[in-house]
């Protein structure tokens, strides 16, 4: 069995590539996904259908360019937090933490907390 750690990273690793469908498949499909952040994307998402659909799909819309790098990580059995730097082009970059808890080897929660100020200021949506 795969260690939380090993689940949240493959998924970092699918996102990477392009493969929503890997991605999806390691969301409890009641996943609840909140964006700490006040700008169009902030919010909750319950499962991965609304988080794609309503979040993921719109991230090169509100930041042309977007992608992120994992910086580091840190977990337990249960709790994994990646350390990210975010960039997206006009030279926009900054950091954050995403905060997965995993249970039964599908992620159960997923919190996004960055400057939501800058990226705010800088979103196109």
């Amino acid at each position: 069995m795969m260690t939380a750690e090993e689940i949240v990273m493959s998924g970092y690793a699918a996102f990477g590539s392009g493969d929503m469908e890997a991605l999806g498949k390691i969301y409890h499909p009641e996943c609840k996904t909140t964006f700490h952040a006040n700008h169009a994307l902030g919010g909750e998402y319950i499962g991965f259908e609304d988080l794609l659909i309503n979040m993921l799909a719109r991230l090169n819309d509100a930041w042309p360019g977007f992608n992120l790098s994992v910086d580091n990580v840190v977990s337990d059995d249960t709790d994994v937090c990646v350390f990210c730097t975010f960039t997206a082009d006009g030279g926009l970059s900054g950091k954050g933490v995403h905060h997965f808890v995993v249970e039964d080897g599908l992620e159960v929660s997923f919190d996004l907390y960055w400057d939501s100020g800058y990226w705010a200021e800088h979103c196109k949506i």
